[in-house]
C-alpha cells in the first residue's frame, strides 16, 4: 500500500499529517492536533553555547545531500525513543516528494578517521511559504540542534513564513518554538499558502487536485546558498558586508542575529 503524493500535498495544505503507530505498522492515521507548535522564524533562540559551536563549525552542514540517510536515520529505533512513527509508507512517500522536489533533508557531519560521518539531521516538505518540520535525529550532542538553526536561516533567506514543528518537545520549545491553536494554525497556514500553490485546500479524500504537480517556484529553498557565496571572500561579493571570517556557521549566525 502506498500513499498517493498529491494527496499527501493537500493533506499538508489543510493541517493534516499522517503518522503510523510503530515503525512497523503497516497502516498509517491522519492526524490534526488541537494544539500545534510552530517557531517563529524571527523567534529562534541560540544560546551562547550553540552560538559557539557554530562559530567552530564543528559540523559541516549541506542540504538534500543525504535526504534517503536522514529519513532512514529518523525512522530508526534509538536510546531516547523505543518506536518512531514513521513507517515504510511515509518513508517511501517523503523520498518521492523528494524526488519531485517537495521535501528537503539538512545534514550534520563530522570529520572522523576514515572520512566524514553523518550525525545529525532533520527532513520536512516546503509547501509554498510553509516549512513542515517532520522529525530529526543526533549521533553527537547539539547535531540536531545546529541542523534546526541552519534550517531556519535558510527558511529566512529563501522568504518563507511558516516554520511548523507539529508537537512541543522541551528541545524545541528551549529554541523558542511555541504552541498555538489549531484555529490559531490554520488561519496561519492560509496566509502563508497561496491560491496559485494548491488549487483547492482540502482535507484527505478531497477531489482537489495539486496545482501542476510541481514544487512552487516561491519561496525559494535554495537562496542561501547564494547568501553564503556571495558574503564568502571567494565569492562574487567579497565578503564585504561581513566582519566575520569565511566562516560558513558565522555567517549564518550573523545573518540570525542581524535583525532579531
Amino acid at each position: 500500500m502506498t500513499i498517493d503524493l498529491d494527496l499527501l500535498l493537500r493533506a499538508y495544505a489543510g493541517g493534516y499529517f499522517p503518522m503510523a503507530e510503530t515503525r512497523d505498522d503497516p497502516e498509517i492515521f491522519w492526524v490534526e492536533p488541537k494544539k500545534r507548535a510552530i517557531l517563529p522564524l524571527d523567534g529562534l533562540h541560540i544560546s551562547k553555547s550553540l552560538a559557539k559551536i557554530l562559530r567552530q563549525d564543528r559540523f559541516r552542514v549541506t542540504s538534500d545531500a543525504a535526504f534517503e540517510q536522514v529519513i532512514a536515520a529518523c525512522a530508526q529505533y534509538a536510546d531516547d525513543r523505543e518506536d518512531t512513527w514513521i513507517n515504510g509508507q511515509i518513508e517511501t512517500a517523503f523520498i518521492g516528494l523528494h524526488h519531485r522536489g517537495f521535501a528537503h533533508s539538512v545534514e550534520c557531519w563530522a570529520d572522523e578517521p576514515g572520512g566524514c560521518r553523518l550525525v545529525g539531521g532533520l527532513y520536512g516538505l516546503a509547501l509554498d511559504g510553509a516549512f513542515f518540520g517532520e522529525s530529526m535525529f543526533s549521533r553527537q550532542t547539539d547535531a540536531s540542534k545546529i541542523a534546526l538553526v541552519w534550517l531556519v536561516a535558510r527558511l529566512r533567506m529563501g522568504g518563507f513564513r511558516l516554520l511548523d514543528c507539529q508537537f512541543m518537545t522541551g528541545h524545541l520549545a528551549s529554541l523558542g518554538a511555541r504552541e498555538i491553536s489549531q484555529t490559531q494554525y490554520l488561519k496561519l497556514l492560509a496566509s502563508v499558502i497561496s491560491p496559485e500553490a494548491v488549487q483547492t485546500v482540502g482535507v484527505p479524500g478531497s477531489s482537489a487536485s495539486f496545482a501542476a504537480g510541481s514544487p512552487p517556484v516561491s519561496p525559494d529553498w535554495s537562496a542561501l546558498e547564494g547568501f553564503l557565496a556571495a558574503a564568502s571572500p571567494d565569492g562574487p561579493g567579497g565578503g564585504a558586508s561581513m566582519t566575520s571570517s569565511s566562516s560558513p556557521g558565522k555567517l549564518i549566525l550573523h545573518s540570525l542575529t542581524q535583525t532579531s
